[in-house]
């Protein structure tokens, strides 16, 4: 939270207060019966109170004159200047001087609420390390520019310090502070062995790490570069009021000479319509709009960051306010993503052990899950000198030659594929079953288990709490498997036997059945996506908005991603869904709020009713007010989810 005012904040707010005690000073002496009072001179008197026009709004001014040399003439810098030069001209010195300070007193409070507003993306920026201890193998210490790390480097981090790179712990154990990253104030513990991040904070031990990336590709580095281009992603809201703004300010501009010229070529009093029109133009200046909406975005984005939920940009946001369905990954997403081997049968012929040996001879070069279980589990592997060939079949399983032998290591869909003779009604575990074959014959199958993660029903009955009408698991799994895990987690609706292709084509059928039932409307009616693997990267792209787990999630999903869950927590998704809708709800009470109280005022002052100081509070109050509005966003706690 910001405490302090800037530097430019200060200078303003200094001016702002000379401005009113000068400004204050002259209506004292003007309306006293004081020797000030025969001082009537129209000059003396516009001398006197540009004084603290010029003190508090020459910045305004000067920005009006730029825009008109620049051919940007339409906004709320040539609204102030063009409104005071015309109340000046007709001889209210008061109100011109007025409407200048209390216009700056409302541009003060704005920009203090989105410096605010963004400070909880601004301590994200904070992360970044600004140098390494690197230890070479003799002993000593350099300290170096974090983008100098190479892959395999050891690095000392001493308590206190930043973590500049995404490694290993090779040495020493201890606490860390993440969150900076995840929003979590319990430090996580690592020892030696465990998988660390940059961007969190080393506790009060020394540890060393070994690099395995290098800096431009650590996680740091992509949450910097997820922050910086967010604010470029405007939502729809934020777009209609820059399109609403471009249309407004000219018809505006030219009521108020319509309103000024016209009526007195035929009924006269110039000074009375002039003022109108002046009173009218102060009236409409759009900054309750152009400011308020904006920051209810970006503090809604901020509230997200600082529950450690990274938003891409503040259209995502607002697609979050208005789901209908949400689907999920179901491997390393809604479960654990760390199967175990439950289960070995091996035909007759051959033992356990020869049935997981070569499995695990042809799984070993590949990182999915399943296969990293079953090598795992193999307590005496083939040397990898006698593997070759291996061929890789995305979503069915794997072919290597072992030796002299043939091996498959799949599904049934790649067991038929191959020919493989096996009776499949015989295996009814209910699990993950991985079957292998030797030179075209069925030696054995292995079942495997994945299980929920602990918080993943409560998370889906949390978003269901939230308003979204349905929850959809898509997994690659068996029907049977499948099903068992739904029941766990409360699901009624889900897709199994799919390969990665059959996922995308999944979802875009959710997508098309929404949009065939809420043919009439179109709110609330976009599709999110929840994944963590390479494959999830295509349907996240897919969806409307993609989320992924940050801490388990590939560098594909991630990348592919609108949406970073940092932590991995599933429960937040239904805090980011409350967040979205509030950020959603406070834009749309500040559009309608504003242009309701200025279409009154505006028709007030058109009619005569309202005058010049009228106008400022109709300005700047309405824009204060919005302000405060939006900054109910700072307040997000914790307790959101």
């Amino acid at each position: 939270m910001i405490t302090k005012l800037q530097k430019k904040q200060k200078h303003k707010l200094s001016r702002i207060l000379i401005s009113l005690l000068f400004f204050f000073a002259l209506l004292v002496l003007r309306y006293s019966n004081i020797s000030f009072q025969t001082a009537n001179n129209g000059l003396f008197l516009l001398g006197l109170y540009l004084i603290p026009y010029f003190i508090s709004g020459y910045d305004v001014i000067r920005k009006s004159v730029f825009g008109i040399c620049h051919g940007q003439v339409m906004d709320e810098n040539f609204l102030m200047t063009l409104a005071t030069a015309g109340a000046f001209a007709i001889g209210q010195f008061e109100e011109a001087a007025a409407v200048m300070i209390f216009y700056q007193v409302g541009e003060f409070f704005q920009n203090y609420a989105v410096e605010k507003s963004r400070a909880s993306v601004k301590e994200l920026m904070s992360i970044a390390p600004e140098y390494a201890n690197l230890e070479y193998e003799d002993g000593s210490v350099e300290i170096i520019e974090p983008e100098d790390i190479e892959v395999g480097d050891i690095l000392i981090i001493k308590p206190g310090e930043k973590i500049p790179i995404d490694g290993i712990v090779v040495e020493g154990e201890g606490f860390i502070n993440t969150s900076a990253l995840t929003g979590e104030s319990i430090p996580r513990f690592v020892e030696t062995g465990d998988n660390i991040v940059s961007g969190c904070i080393n506790g009060d031990n020394l540890i060393k790490v070994q690099a395995d990336r290098e800096y431009d590709a650590s996680t740091v580095v992509r949450i910097l570069e997820l922050v910086e281009t967010a604010a470029s992603r405007k939502s729809q809201t934020e777009r209609f009021i820059t399109r609403f703004s471009r249309y407004y300010t000219p018809i505006v501009v030219i009521s108020a000479l319509v309103i000024s010229i016209i009526p007195p070529i035929f009924i006269g009093n110039w000074i009375g319509w002039i003022l109108r029109g002046c009173t009218f133009l102060v009236i409409s200046c759009p900054c309750a709009l152009v400011i308020s909406v904006p920051m209810a975005f970006f503090g809604g984005v901020g509230a997200a960051s600082k529950l450690g939920m990274l938003v891409k940009g503040s259209n995502y946001l607002e697609v979050m306010g208005n789901l209908d369905t949400i689907v999920f990954d179901k491997t390393g997403t809604l479960t654990e993503g760390e199967f175990e081997v439950r289960m070995v049968e091996a035909a007759s012929g051959y033992s356990v052990d020869e049935v997981v040996k070569y499995a695990a001879a042809v799984e070993m070069g590949s990182t999915h899950p399943i296969a990293a279980a079953i090598v795992e589990s193999c307590e005496k592997p083939f040397s990898a000198s006698i593997i070759s060939d291996v061929e890789n079949i995305r979503g069915k399983g794997i072919i290597a030659k072992v030796g002299m032998s043939r091996i498959i290591a799949g599904n049934r869909k790649l067991m038929r594929e191959q020919g493989i003779d096996i009776d499949f009604d015989e295996i009814n575990d209910i699990g993950v079953i991985v079957y292998i074959a030797k030179n075209k014959k069925h030696i054995g199958t292995i079942v495997l288990e994945d299980s929920p993660k602990h918080n993943s029903r409560n998370a889906i009955e949390s978003i269901i709490e939230e308003g979204v009408k349905h929850v959809v698991m898509l997994t690659g799994d068996s029907n049977t498997n499948a099903e068992r895990t739904a029941a766990e987690l409360g699901l009624t609706k889900y897709k199994s036997e799919l390969l990665p292709q059959d996922k995308v084509r999944a979802l875009e059928e959710i997508i098309e059945d929404i949009k065939s039932r809420n043919k009439e409307t179109s709110i609330r009616n976009k599709v999110a996506f929840v994944g963590d693997g390479i494959n999830d990267a295509p349907v996240i792209s897919r969806a409307d908005v993609g989320i992924a787990l940050g801490s388990m999630g590939s560098d594909a999903a991630i990348e592919a991603a609108d949406i970073v869950i940092m932590d991995d927590d599933l429960l937040k998704i239904a805090g980011l869904i409350r967040i979205a809708r509030k950020t959603v709800g406070i834009s749309k009470t500040n559009i309608v709020f504003a242009l309701a109280i200025k279409l009154l005022f505006l028709t007030l002052g058109g009619f005569g009713i309202a005058n010049m100081w009228t106008a400022v509070i109709a300005d700047v109050g309405v824009a204060i007010l919005c302000i405060l509005n939006s900054m109910r966003m700072l307040t997000i706690k914790h307790s959101l989810y």
